[in-house]
């Protein structure tokens, strides 16, 4: 079983469902508390023990780049004035030289046609794929919880989280395959936005996932699916006759920011969790309310 060592991130979307912000600022920058939503998830992955992280970028995308570089001036002027703590923020969110790729994406064609664009980076081995608008909030980080399941389990690893029943028409749903009691269970499809009528389960689909190196091959091949893309789930559902897939319940709470109202959301909840203006961040909630 080879280990997983790289890491995508698709950064190409548009972001059309924040837009106007998004306008002139990638979806990827926007601010939640005080770190850019890219920085949570690249975090992430480091912390899962990722050597490498490919970014699959795309036209206009050329910030999020400058955001994991030296900004000679700024660090410069920050060191003049003295303001030490300011500084090792700055230069703290830098990875080691080599740590980032960075590969492009010249045509939205979907999230599938994005992973396939890292295909030569990552090579003849698993590798992790996370999206940059969910980022998960839990102790240790999702990835992380993954990684420990795949070193038992090997295969294809699929992070999922319970939702609504009768909100499974929002989500890709997987369907079990056999006991679903544990953390960790076997799955035998996904559907895309069931009715809740006939959803297999309430299991949604999150934004991280492990896959086998032959997903490249399938996704060289997948037709055009929904909305004109080439889908990533079309893939794995043909990869799921010839390998095993696992659901994983990881511990924590999703915040999906690239929807304006659940970005929102995620800024009060991790904002009331930092310990330097919690309290007072509070007191002004309760005030407004």
């Amino acid at each position: 079983m080879k280990p997983v060592r790289k890491v995508v991130i698709p950064v190409a979307g548009h972001g059309t469902r924040v837009l106007p912000a998004t306008k002139s600022t990638p979806k990827e920058l926007l601010p939640l508390v005080d770190r850019p939503l890219i920085d949570y998830v690249v975090n992430e992955a480091f912390e899962a023990g990722m050597e490498h992280v490919v970014l699959v970028t795309g036209r206009g995308k050329g910030a999020i780049e400058d955001y994991f570089d030296h900004a000679f001036e700024l660090e410069a002027s920050l060191t003049a004035k003295k303001k030490t703590e300011i500084l090792d923020s700055v230069v703290g969110v830098i990875p080691k030289a080599g740590a980032l790729s960075y590969t492009r994406q010249q045509a939205p064609l979907g999230l599938g046609h994005a992973v396939w664009c890292a295909r030569d980076i990552i090579g003849d081995e698993p590798f992790a794929v996370s999206l940059p608008d969910v980022v998960i909030d839990g102790a240790p980080g999702c990835l992380a919880q993954m990684m420990k399941e795949y070193e038992k389990t090997g295969g294809n690893i699929i992070a999922v989280e319970q939702v609504a029943k009768e909100e499974t028409n929002k989500y890709g749903v997987v369907a079990p395959k056999g006991d679903r009691g544990g953390r960790l269970f076997e799955m035998s499809g996904m559907v895309e936005k069931p009715d809740p009528a006939v959803a297999p389960s309430n299991l949604a689909i999150t934004g991280r996932y492990i896959l086998q190196p032959e997903i490249f091959q399938l996704l060289e091949t997948t037709p055009r699916g929904a909305g004109g893309e080439i889908q990533l789930t079309d893939a794995m559902d043909a990869l799921m006759k010839a390998q095993s897939f696992f659901a994983y319940k990881y511990e924590g709470q999703s915040h999906d920011c690239g929807d304006k109202l659940s970005w929102l959301k995620a800024n009060v909840t991790l904002g009331l969790k930092r310990p330097e203006f919690s309290e007072a961040f509070r007191t002004f909630l309760k005030e407004s309310l």
